[in-house]
């Protein structure tokens, strides 16, 4: 983002648009933007040439624009929203995101998001942790977040689901990163949370399933292993793709070398889809993601 000579970033406003391709749509939303005395600091478009789909990420400055902030959506919505039929969502750069971190017993993810938010990488509240084991209570302490603990079994699931989305609720929780929580989400739970769950896991899937991932790619002498960080939905580790990346292995690498580098892309790629997410660059759309430059 460019700043000032005073070295403040400006106050600006992002716009996340898709709706069917037509002609005139960049010039309607620059020219809705410039003739309100807004200027324009980045703008991303993207057509899916095949569903004749348009995308958009536009950013501009908000120091001199004549719309206040309470109307703008409206009057995009009126002007320009409505002639294309366009779905849109609005942000400021000065809303600040609150996430809660869902964790089991592995602590990489968690300790490097804390890090990251600590280093003032990001700008994000993290006011709670929730866990189904109180391992990484001490963790959460040291950073001075609240530590939920909230022992799930098949009995108690949907008990402590309601638990949990009230304490989100109390806590005003926007999103939820799952930072290697052991537990499947229930349908009921993701469904008050759409595309503002993000998971991480391995990328076996779906050659080496359940327990035991690396020594199973291990015992097949896999050459690349990789993460996967994605929306959560209501089938299981199938929705909409944020990042992926790998790494190469070989013969020369134990199991525990392939856990090792494995984890390294785990925290990798989570904290990419986080970051994504806190510069409002993901727009979803059918079951994939568009992210945006």
């Amino acid at each position: 983002m460019t700043k000032p000579a005073d070295n403040k970033p400006k106050r600006s406003a992002i716009l996340l648009i898709y709706c069917d391709d037509r002609k005139g749509l960049v010039a309607d939303i620059t020219r809705f933007i410039a003739a309100n005395d807004g200027n324009i600091l980045h703008l991303d478009q993207h057509v899916d040439d095949q569903k004749q789909v348009f995308f958009m990420r536009i950013e501009w400055d908000l120091t001199h624009f004549a719309i206040s902030d309470d109307t703008i959506g409206d009057q995009f919505e009126r002007q320009i929203g409505s002639k294309y039929n366009m779905h849109f969502d609005l942000f400021f750069s000065d809303q600040v995101p609150r996430m809660a971190l869902f964790v089991s017993g592995y602590a990489h993810c968690m300790y490097d998001i804390l890090a990251r938010h600590q280093l003032g990488e990001w700008d994000v509240e993290i006011p709670l942790i929730i866990s189904n084991h109180a391992d990484l209570e001490p963790v959460a302490k040291r950073f001075g977040i609240d530590y939920k603990m909230l022992p799930i079994t098949k009995e108690n699931k949907a008990r402590q689901e309601r638990r949990q989305l009230d304490l989100l609720n109390e806590y005003n929780i926007e999103f939820i990163v799952l930072a290697r929580y052991m537990q499947i989400l229930s349908g009921d739970f993701i469904s008050h949370y759409p595309n503002r769950i993000i998971n991480i896991h391995h990328s076996f899937l779906p050659a080496f399933p359940g327990a035991g991932p690396y020594h199973s790619a291990h015992n097949r002498g896999v050459k690349i292993i990789g993460a996967t960080s994605h929306f959560v939905t209501e089938e299981l580790d199938a929705g909409p793709i944020i990042d992926q990346d790998i790494v190469r292995v070989s013969h020369k690498d134990s199991v525990d070398d392939f856990i090792r580098k494995g984890r390294d892309l785990e925290k990798l790629v989570l904290s990419r889809a986080v970051w994504y997410y806190l510069e409002r660059r993901l727009l979803t759309y059918d079951n994939r993601t568009v992210v945006f430059s």
